[in-house]
């Protein structure tokens, strides 16, 4: 159940904080790591900063920290000084930190996770956390049964008619279906299906979000939105940088199941679902749904995906390393850094429409896309050299980093008879709203605080996903032939122009 708290101070017609978390308590598994110091800490300030946590919020770290309280607040508050969004302000930071609390322990220690509901009952009595809980598991999945099994043990799992406990779980879920349905076994050994957040940050991006906006607040573009129209979708996420400290985590996982998996088929079952009857949990869940299970397997593995390993070359100005060169590497090591695939949607709407998915690191830029490319025309009145700089038109959706929507279509040359070139039409989120877009963690992790499941991948959607692509990385791993080589700073293997050419398309450069 969700506590409502309303903030008297609030306009009413303030559409920018439609929503307040509750008295509750955040318990952070894993704070001591990359993501909480640069994204979750600054987060949950931004958060505070912008009257989005009442008084009676609290804070828990629990990790193998010798810290007193008093060094782990010290520490949050260095995240927070160096990463927030939002300005500084000492009397947001002096609420905040009057619920902040530590824990030392480690995963399999009875005792410190007796300590740890001690320290939330403490908190439920003296800071009014009202015996909310919320249990954010940024940590490796092979540690979520230990830690699960110990919330359990001691009670933290247990919710009542006016209190919740939930769980918010970090990507990767799982590395195929085998470890996923796993995975989901492990944690529903504590928590209900409804109590359960999977939180892919992509999701809680405002640009994301907009997608629906673009598609079911408009007339304009419905009529389009179909195989009559499209001739295909590209969906893009690239990276200018290499994988720089994270060779623990990213060799052996490798692009596809990094990205691909997780993040580009969200985006693409957003993009290819029909109109939801509201944007209801339940209600986007189904229709994205819908999408993923009608997907056509990948027939063809090698004539269908490409996958590469980043080499040498220069990016960003200077003369970088390839993978295999990178610290903590398996100078043999066969993971890609780049992978493409073309898949089909079994339905009525995009029957005959492929999609492009491609993901990549040490490429040109950092960005990532939707582009809907339209067909060409039935009929031009042009003779040929007035068309002859005329492309496809196609709609773009810029979800990262310069936000916004961009319209490609022909426009006549001035001072010619008749020379047609292709022109965009931009809407950029910066200079179209005088606020900020907040960060995605800050929207995610408000929305488990007050039990909103909409942006959450849920479990069938996962195991979908690994349905799709456990066939390719079974392909991958059993051939004999290593990932492409491309040059840092280049778009890519020659094998995923190729993936394209053979349909007679060609990928953007954004």
């Amino acid at each position: 159940m969700t506590v409502p708290f309303d903030n008297p101070l609030r306009d009413p017609a303030d559409h920018r904080l439609p929503r307040i978390a509750g008295p509750c308590a955040l318990v952070m598994f894993g704070v001591t790591g990359d993501l909480a110091r640069k994204k979750l800490l600054p987060a949950i300030y931004d958060m505070a900063n912008r009257g989005l946590l009442p008084p009676g919020f609290a804070l828990v770290g629990f990790a193998r920290r010798d810290w007193t309280e008093n060094e782990f607040a010290a520490s949050v508050l260095e995240s927070v000084k160096q990463r927030a969004r939002t300005p500084f302000r000492d009397e947001v930071w002096q609420q905040l930190v009057q619920g902040i609390r530590f824990v030392r322990g480690t995963f399999d220690d009875g005792e410190a996770f007796a300590r740890l509901a001690d320290t939330l009952a403490e908190l439920d009595r003296d800071h009014g956390t009202g015996g909310n809980h919320a249990f954010y598991l940024s940590i490796p999945p092979k540690d979520f049964e230990s830690v699960i099994t110990q919330l359990t043990t001691h009670g933290l799992t247990q919710t009542s008619p006016d209190t919740w406990s939930r769980v918010i779980i970090e990507k990767p879920f799982g590395h195929d279906l085998a470890s996923a349905i796993e995975l989901e076994r492990t944690v529903a050994k504590g928590f209900e299906p409804n109590s359960v957040f999977r939180i892919d940050h992509y999701l809680g991006k405002e640009t994301v979000q907009n997608m629906l906006a673009l598609r079911f607040a408009n007339q304009l573009f419905e009529p389009i939105w179909n195989r009559a129209y499209v001739s295909h979708v590209q969906i893009t996420q690239a990276e200018d940088i290499g994988i720089e400290s994270r060779a623990g985590y990213y060799d052996g996982v490798g692009a596809a199941r990094d990205v691909i998996q997780n993040h580009l088929l969200q985006l693409l079952a957003l993009t290819a679902m029909e109109e939801p009857t509201s944007f209801a949990a339940d209600q986007l869940r189904d229709e994205k749904r819908k999408v993923l299970a009608a997907l056509r397997p990948v027939a063809d593995v090698r004539r269908d995906t490409a996958r590469g390993q980043y080499l040498g070359g220069w990016a960003g100005g200077e003369l970088v390393g390839g993978y295999l060169q990178e610290d903590g590497v398996s100078p043999t090591s066969g993971t890609e850094t780049y992978a493409a695939i073309r898949v089909e949607i079994d339905n009525r709407r995009w029957a005959g429409v492929p999609f492009y998915l491609r993901t990549g690191k040490r490429l040109p830029r950092r960005v990532t896309e939707v582009a809907l490319v339209l067909r060409p025309a039935p009929h031009l009145p042009f003779t040929h050299t007035d068309v002859e700089q005329l492309g496809s038109n196609a709609l773009v959706m810029r979800i990262q980093p310069d936000e916004g929507v961009t319209i490609r279509f022909g426009a006549k040359v001035p001072a010619t008879l008749m020379e047609i070139r292709d022109v965009t039409m931009d809407f950029a989120y910066g200079s179209s709203f005088a606020v900020t877009s907040p960060e995605a963690y800050e929207r995610l992790i408000l929305d488990v605080l007050v039990g909103d499941k909409p942006l959450f991948p849920q479990a069938d959607e996962v195991e979908l996903s690994w349905r799709l692509l456990d066939p390719v990385l079974d392909y991958w791993a059993a051939s004999e032939t290593p990932p492409e080589g491309y040059a840092s700073g280049t778009w890519g293997p020659a094998s995923a122009n190729e993936l394209l050419a053979r349909d007679g398309f060609t990928w953007r450069r954004p």
